[in-house]
């Protein structure tokens, strides 16, 4: 059986090798170009922190190739809303492009509308060249000379011109490319390691429109020195001509091709503070240690005085979890629902677990773009065979029958809860005509992977667990209930429960502060080492702090630990999704509604599963501990 379950492991392990391998690796070799060869400009998603809802490029009235290509995505740049087309823009490496006239569109009522909206909402236009995503140069207002990005370009901006009280919509339909390449000193070849964008709105001028031949008098080679605001800007109304142009540059850099995303991972204005994260983690493991090391010498006391004892009459006195041995193991209420989170819950450790391993080891950078949610899918349904087998290791302990109806808990519980609220949102966002909208093919492949991979995973998983032996418990259980003390009121369950999230969600939420402006704010995260440690830490409160809430519950002789061991460390999940509230009020400016349902849905969907997570890893740790103490001591 071992044998047979190591070949499994290893044929999910290869599996898992591969996918990586076939998602992530391609694109990301280094590509060299000759002078004159062609470039061409990719356009992705229109994107705003606002509405957090993105749009095809084409939503907009822009200047169209003339067949539109999609790209080929995987499914991770799918559930992100990266539409990836081809479009007009195309260069000639190392040559340089005096102004260059892509065409002209005439605004009609819907298209200026649309076009305002987009502008009143901050949205943005996203490049993408040799897999580099466009940038803008941005000043800090801090005076501090480095090089700081904004991910892609505005649509236009909103403002008065010549003394024009009102306030009128300006498009950006002049780009002044600048392309940064790396030269190969013994061949004639180049890499492209930066792709910038200097926007900017000209009215542009001509006297008879030629579409094979456009004479545009204000296009020409000293176009590309204007200054953004110097000249007369393009105003988006019904009925106006629109010509979108472009000029492009090249600069020859000193920045290697291995290093040319180090600019693009520095977009935030708000540096790490990497002092104050190190000292909030000293905190929180000296706390740990100072725990760890109270239990330990409390513990050793106790149950060196428990196996002093010489007489029933002495143990009798005695009081604390020795008492409640005859109870302690006795079967849960709900125990099936209580195997099921469980299982779950494994099964989000492994998918958490490995897809951080893969991050460390380099194939979830943010160059391979959709990579971490195309792992994050894959791991969840090959750690489908974890979870069956843990629930159903627990389910026989707990002399349970009818293991297939908890399988099939464990297999549609969670992912149909997710399922069920992806799909009232991706409703909303469908409503909307946003691209972030899931195809229905995605959606079809999607329910593909949870009923034909994760389902029988899951029954595999639990069919092994099942053949297990059953968990022997260390005591015997009594066949009468021992009643439960009147406790205290800082001992009652709620008061207890809410406490113990306390510490877990201290562990992680500075580092949850960069993670949601990653998610909402459109930055790259990239900090996967330190993201592991923060993830190490928060396993260690979990344990620790559940681990203590435990030992003083049965010190209250108090046997009911099972569910209240979940909860305890369950519970950081509510103070997770009420920072998420503090951090929508403080930090977002999303005032659509749809936006603010789309936000707090997401949230709610990571603080449950944040809730399965935490709770699992505080329940082993109990259960752990509690069979550690109850094996140490002697029993009559």
């Amino acid at each position: 059986m071992d044998r047979r379950r190591s070949l499994w492991l290893t044929v999910i392990f290869i599996s898992l090798l591969s996918s990586a391998h076939s998602f992530y690796l391609p694109g990301v070799a280094p590509r060299n170009f000759q002078t004159g060869d062609p470039l061409n400009i990719k356009v992705n998603k229109l994107s705003s922190t606002k509405t957090q809802l993105p749009y095809d490029y084409y939503f907009l009235k822009y200047c169209r190739p003339t067949k539109i290509v999609n790209s080929a995505e995987n499914l991770g740049e799918v559930l992100r809303g990266d539409r990836i087309e081809n479009s007009v823009y195309s260069f000639q490496m190392r040559q340089e492009q005096p102004c260059q006239v892509i065409c002209k569109q005439k605004l009609n009522a819907e298209s200026a509308k649309n076009f305002k909206e987009m502008i009143d909402d901050e949205y943005r236009v996203n490049m993408i060249l040799d897999n580099l995503p466009v940038a803008v140069l941005r000043q800090r207002r801090d005076g501090i000379k480095s090089i700081t990005y904004e991910h892609g370009f505005r649509v236009g901006f909103k403002g008065n011109y010549a003394g024009s009280k009102e306030e009128k919509y300006f498009i950006n339909n002049h780009l002044s490319f600048r392309v940064m390449y790396h030269k190969d000193p013994e061949t004639d070849t180049a890499r492209i390691v930066g792709f910038e964008v200097t926007p900017n709105s000209i009215n542009h001028e001509y006297k008879e429109w030629d579409e094979k031949n456009p004479q545009v008098t204000t296009c020409n080679e000293k176009t590309k020195d204007l200054v953004p605001g110097s000249s007369v800007p393009q105003e988006v109304d019904a009925d106006k001509d629109v010509v979108f142009t472009y000029d492009v540059s090249f600069e020859e850099s000193d920045v290697k091709w291995a290093s040319r995303w180090d600019t693009y991972l520095l977009m935030n204005d708000d540096q790490i503070h990497w002092f104050s994260i190190i000292n909030s983690l000293m905190i929180v493991l000296f706390l740990s240690g100072m725990v760890a090391m109270i239990m330990m010498r409390t513990l050793y006391r106790d149950i060196a005085n428990y196996n002093q004892l010489e007489t029933q009459d002495e143990a009798q006195e005695e009081t604390g979890w020795k008492l409640v041995h005859g109870d302690v193991f006795r079967v849960p209420t709900n125990s099936g629902l209580l195997c099921v989170y469980v299982g779950t819950g494994v099964q989000i450790f492994g998918m958490t677990l490995v897809t951080m391993i893969f991050a460390l080891l380099g194939f979830l950078s943010p160059s391979n773009r959709g990579g971490l949610m195309t792992a994050m899918v894959l791991l969840w349904v090959f750690m489908g065979l974890l979870a069956g087998y843990s629930s159903a290791r627990f389910y026989k302990m707990f002399k349970g029958t009818e293991w297939k109806r908890i399988t099939l808990k464990t297999a549609f519980m969670f992912p149909g809860i997710l399922f069920a609220l992806f799909f009232v949102l991706n409703a909303l966002i469908w409503e909307e005509h946003s691209s972030g909208a899931l195809p229905f093919g995605t959606m079809l492949a999607l329910v593909c992977l949870w009923f034909g991979i994760s389902v029988p995973l899951v029954f595999v998983g639990s069919y092994l667990g099942y053949k297990k032996p059953a968990i022997e418990d260390p005591v015997k259980t009594n066949k009468i209930p021992r009643q439960v003390p009147e406790l205290a009121w800082y001992m009652k369950p709620a008061f207890s429960v809410l406490i113990g999230g306390i510490l877990p969600f201290g562990a992680v939420f500075i580092e949850l502060f960069f993670i949601l402006t990653s998610i909402w704010l459109n930055q790259f995260y990239y900090i996967f080492g330190f993201l592991f440690i923060v993830f190490v830490i928060l396993i260690i409160t979990c344990a620790e702090i559940t681990v203590v809430l435990c030992y003083f519950q049965l010190c209250s002789e108090d046997y009911n630990w099972w569910w209240r061991a979940y909860l305890t460390a369950g519970s950081s999940a509510l103070y997770l999704f009420l920072y998420s509230i503090f951090y929508f009020f403080t930090k977002l400016e999303i005032s659509k509604l749809v936006s603010g349902i789309l936000y707090f849905g997401y949230m709610l969907i990571a603080s449950y599963a944040f809730f399965v997570l935490t709770g699992t890893i505080g329940f082993y740790a109990c259960f752990w501990f509690v069979r550690k103490i109850y094996s140490s001591v002697k029993i009559d």
